[in-house]
């Protein structure tokens, strides 16, 4: 019988989730919905010192407003909890010492002193640094270099050890990537890491493979950066007598700066003014706020669909995919290898797409915060008239990229604008224009029916009686209710703000 696929996420809550991460995420679930199987969010906190308060909450709120939900989590539980590794430190001290007890790792009684002493004094150029390995591990304090009596007396002293991998001499390991195909390793150039440390916690090393194991993980996608791991990973799976067992391994290319020149970092994203994380995430210790991509006015559905073309190929020429066509669509083996250019324009692309394919009613929802924030600061009652606002979302949306663009291109709307760029037309006003303009707004006074299409049949007629081109006439109509050169047709600006304040902008403009 095939093995249910299932996958996870592990991160560590070391701070805000890297879009780098959330594609992982994206990755895995998409891979899971697809196949029928499980998807799992497991918590590495197993390094203690960098544990930063709130990051696992934050890791749970990114997923939930992307829509990616994991099936099994330390919020959820299921039938492989507990799902937060330091919860699980009981376990992984007995594999540990199986693979002591069979001569695949040993006790490295080494202080800080000793390993520094052992990095300068195998140091054969100034760029070198030595590693614990092969080269250096009969030179150090541990159980291989000790006799047993030693090794016996310094176990029940109670001194401080860690539990290292033994990695074997001039062995080719060989792992079969789903994306990269056959990769070979040298066992001789990778050092003897550490599997658990003197607080008894295990690395990431011998967690992941336990954790692996244990939660019946069929398939492990992570960033190439794990890639130099997969030799420690492949030996303590065939070590500890689990080799049948071991998940199918992808390791995904690097998300790079918009060069393309390296890995895409924060400092990328502050110094070229875009977001690197889901969310808006405030470290606790600094306060320093990093901006998310939902704070800067996305829709989860487009930054999931922009991270999904990070990387992947549909095979077409298509580009917008819902969620469902994207787990209909997506496979493994057509994850490029080499690395993804960010591009925060294409991001933006994507959201405008989003925005026009969005219902008014749903964008009226999301663009009110906006909406609110400006007239408050405008210093006007953010009262807000949400069919209104349902209204000028479809007239504005293609105009939008981000949601606090519904402000911007619909503020006069809400409130009569505060500055009017008369620079626009003082060139060519003259009098009879304003005497045209102040007899239209006084013939408004008569209409009875109040919308676009009477608006603009009654200017255009206006205009014919008194000898004037329509042409040069609706510019000037757009400064005084807009105030600038942008925004929707001008008579369905009209009707929306009605007749009052319709007169009352075109009256207001004297030049």
């Amino acid at each position: 019988m095939e093995k249910k696929v299932r996958v996870r996420f592990a991160p560590s809550p070391t701070g805000g989730l890297h879009l780098g991460g959330v594609r992982t995420v994206l990755y895995n679930y998409l891979f899971a919905r697809k196949h029928g199987g499980d998807f799992v969010l497991r918590v590495e906190d197993t390094d203690q010192n960098r544990f930063v308060e709130g990051a696992e909450q934050y890791i749970m709120d990114c997923l939930h407003w992307c829509g990616l939900e994991p099936d099994e989590s330390p919020e959820k539980g299921g039938p492989h909890a507990p799902y937060r590794q330091s919860e699980r430190k009981y376990l992984y001290y007995e594999y540990a010492q199986k693979l002591v007890d069979a001569g695949y790792a040993y006790y490295a009684f080494d202080t800080t002193h000793e390993l520094e002493k052992m990095r300068t004094d195998f140091r054969k150029d100034e760029h070198s640094v030595p590693q614990y390995d092969q080269n250096t591990r009969m030179h150090m304090r541990n159980s291989l270099s000790l006799s047993q009596e030693e090794v016996v007396h310094l176990l029940e002293k109670n001194t401080p050890y860690v539990i290292r991998i033994k990695m074997p001499e001039h062995r080719t390991i060989t792992l079969t990537d789903m994306i990269r195909g056959e990769v070979s390793f040298d066992s001789s150039l990778v050092d003897d890491k550490v599997l658990l440390k003197a607080d008894g916690m295990p690395t990431y090393h011998l967690a992941v493979v336990v954790d692996d194991y244990l939660m019946k993980i069929t398939h492990a996608f992570r960033g190439e950066e794990w890639l130099p791991s997969a030799p420690v990973h492949i030996l303590l799976w065939e070590y500890l007598g689990w080799k049948q067992d071991m998940p199918e391994w992808a390791h995904l290319p690097l998300i790079l700066k918009p060069d393309g020149n390296g890995k895409l970092s924060k400092r990328d994203g502050e110094r070229l003014g875009f977001p690197v994380f889901a969310m808006n995430w405030t470290d606790p210790k600094t306060g320093d706020t990093s901006k998310g991509f939902r704070e800067m006015g996305f829709l989860p559905q487009a930054f999931v669909n922009m991270l999904a073309m990070l990387g992947w190929n549909p095979g077409s020429e298509q580009e917008i995919f819902s969620l469902q066509e994207l787990v209909e669509h997506f496979s493994i083996e057509r994850v490029h290898k080499g690395g993804a250019k960010f591009d925060f324009e294409k991001s933006k692309w994507f959201n405008n797409q989003y925005i026009q394919r969005t219902d008014n009613e749903t964008l009226a929802k999301l663009a009110l915060p906006y909406i609110e924030a400006g007239l408050r600061k405008s210093g006007v009652e953010a009262n807000v008239d949400m069919d209104l606002l349902q209204r000028v979302a479809g007239l504005v949306k293609e105009r939008c990229t981000l949601l606090p663009d519904f402000w911007e291109q619909g503020h006069f709307f809400f409130a009569t604008p505060a500055a009017i760029d008369v620079a626009a037309i003082k060139e060519k006003w003259n009098g009879q224009k304003q005497q045209f303009f102040a007899e239209w707004a006084d013939s408004l006074e008569s209409y009875t029916e109040w919308n676009e299409k009477a608006l603009e049949t009654g200017f255009t007629e206006f205009a014919a009686q008194k000898g004037l081109k329509k042409g040069e006439l609706m510019l000037p109509l757009r400064i005084m209710l807009v105030g600038g050169k942008f925004g929707p047709g001008v008579f369905a600006i009209a009707e929306l703000i009605g007749k009052e304040e319709t007169m009352k902008r075109i009256k207001s403009l004297h030049l």
